[in-house]
C-alpha cells in the first residue's frame, strides 16, 4: 500500500525485504503462499529465526528483548512479512498475554514468563469463551476457589485456538459468584500440564482441528499465578481484548491477499475477456482495496497511540468490524474468481501430505476452505454485532 514513507522508513522497508528473502526458508514460504496447513514445527521455526535477529516482540519494550518500532515499522514489518508469505507471528503469548503482563502483572511474572515466550519453551492459547459465554464474556462461570497456596479450578472453556498444542493457558475464571457479573472475575495463568486439564479439539468446518474445548477438573493452581488482584480480572481482559482486536484487523494478510486477486483476476477470463475488466467484479475489488486503505490508516493511528502508552480503546472494536469485513470479502471474491478451480476440497493438499500442485491458478487448492475458515472472523473475539454496540456507544454516545 503506498503510503508517503520518509527516507528512514524506507531504508528499514529494504532491510526486512532483504532479510526475509535470505532467511525465510523456500519450502515454508511455498505452504503458507499455496494454504497449507502449517505444523506446530513449522510456527516454532519462523518464531525461533524472528527471535534470532531480535524482531519477535514488535512492540515490547527493549528491557524485555521487545524492539520498541513504532507503529510504521511494524505495520511495514507485517506488510513486508505478509508479502513475501511468511507464517502469522503467534498472538497469544506475544501480543495478547504480555501487554497485560508489562501493565498489570508482578515484575517476579514478567522475569518468569516473558523470556519463555521469546525463546519458544511456553506456547500460550487463550482461555476466554464457555459454552454460555462467547460474546457476552463477563457471564464465565470456571470457577477458581482459593486453597491455600493455590486455587482449585473447575470448568470448561471452549474455541480455544491452537489449545492441541499449547503448554499454558491465561484464563477468565469466576473468584466471586456473588457479585456482580463484571466484578467477581479473575485472571489465572495455567499450567496446561497440571493433572485435570483436558483438551479436546473441534474440527471447523474447512477440516482444520483448529479451535478445542478445555476442561478443568479440580485443576490445582499456585497463587503466585494470579495476575493483578483478585476479582479485577475483567479490567486486565478488557485491555487484553483491545489489543486482539487490533491484530484480528489483519491489514498486512489483507495486502497480501489483495495482491493475489488482482494477479488470478487478471489471469482469468470471463466472457472473452480478463475478469479484472469486468465492470461488477472490477468495481468490488475497487471497493475493498479503498476500504482497505482507509483502515491502514485508521490502523497507524490506533498502533501509534498504543505505542505512546495508551491502550486502544473503541477504535480497536472499529478495526475489528471493518477488518473481518474486508477479509472476507476478498476471501469471497477470490473464491469467485477461480470459479469451478476453486471447488475441490483436497485435505491431503492441505495438510502437505499430497505433491499435486494446486488446480488452475495459484491458491486453488485452499481458496474454499480459506472462505469458509474466515467466516470465523466475524465471530471471535467479539461478535460484529457486539463490536457495533460498543462503538455506538463509547464513540456516538447513543
Amino acid at each position: 500500500m503506498d503510503l508517503n514513507y520518509t527516507r528512514e522508513e524506507q531504508a528499514f522497508r529494504t532491510e526486512v525485504r532483504q532479510w526475509l528473502k535470505e532467511t525465510l526458508p523456500h519450502d515454508l514460504r511455498e505452504k503458507v503462499r499455496l494454504g497449507k496447513r502449517l505444523a506446530k514445527a513449522d510456527v516454532e521455526l519462523w518464531h525461533s529465526l524472528l527471535n534470532a535477529r531480535g524482531w519477535l516482540a514488535p512492540n515490547w519494550p527493549r528491557a524485555y528483548g521487545g524492539c520498541e518500532w513504532n507503529a510504521v515499522q511494524r505495520h511495514i514489518f507485517e506488510e513486508e512479512a505478509c508479502l513475501a508469505h511468511a507464517p502469522r507471528s503467534l498472538p497469544f503469548g506475544l501480543s495478547m498475554l504480555a501487554p497485560v503482563l508489562l501493565a498489570f502483572g508482578s515484575e517476579d511474572q514478567r522475569q518468569r514468563f516473558l523470556p519463555r515466550i521469546l525463546n519458544g519453551q511456553d506456547w500460550w492459547c487463550q482461555g476466554y469463551s464457555e459454552p454460555g459465554a462467547g460474546s457476552d464474556l463477563a457471564a464465565v462461570k470456571t470457577r477458581a476457589v482459593r486453597d491455600g497456596d493455590h486455587y482449585v479450578v473447575n470448568g470448561q472453556k471452549t474455541w480455544t485456538t491452537l489449545g492441541q498444542h499449547a503448554n499454558w493457558i491465561f484464563c477468565l475464571v469466576r473468584t466471586d459468584p456473588d457479585a456482580k457479573k463484571q466484578e467477581g472475575i479473575s485472571f489465572l495463568l495455567i499450567d496446561m500440564e497440571t493433572p485435570g486439564v483436558t483438551v479436546r479439539p473441534i474440527v471447523l468446518i474447512d477440516g482444520e482441528p483448529e479451535v478445542n474445548e478445555v476442561f478443568f477438573d479440580n485443576v490445582r493452581v499456585p497463587a503466585e499465578n494470579l495476575v493483578g488482584e483478585e476479582n479485577k480480572g475483567w479490567t486486565y481482559a478488557k485491555y487484553l481484548l483491545t489489543h486482539e482486536r487490533t491484530n484480528i484487523a489483519g491489514v498486512g494478510f489483507s495486502n497480501a491477499l489483495l495482491t493475489t486477486l488482482k494477479h488470478v483476476a487478471a489471469r482469468v477470463n470471463s466472457g472473452g475477456r480478463p475478469l479484472a475488466q469486468n465492470p461488477h467484479f472490477a468495481a468490488r475489488i475497487a471497493q475493498a482495496e479503498i476500504d482497505l486503505m482507509a483502515m491502514a490508516t485508521t490502523n497507524l493511528r490506533v498502533v501509534s497511540a498504543a505505542a505512546n502508552g495508551q491502550a486502544p480503546g473503541a477504535e480497536s472494536s472499529m478495526l475489528k468490524v471493518k477488518g473481518t469485513v474486508i477479509r472476507q470479502e476478498l476471501t469471497s471474491l477470490l473464491r469467485r474468481a477461480m470459479g469451478p478451480d476453486a471447488l475441490p476440497f483436497q485435505p491431503d493438499f492441505l495438510d502437505g501430505c499430497s505433491n499435486a500442485a494446486a488446480l488452475g491458478p495459484d491458491h486453488a487448492a485452499a481458496a474454499a476452505p480459506s472462505y469458509f475458515n474466515m467466516r470465523k472472523l466475524s465471530i471471535f473475539g467479539g461478535s460484529n454485532e457486539v463490536q457495533r454496540t460498543i462503538i455506538t456507544k463509547a464513540i456516538l454516545g447513543l
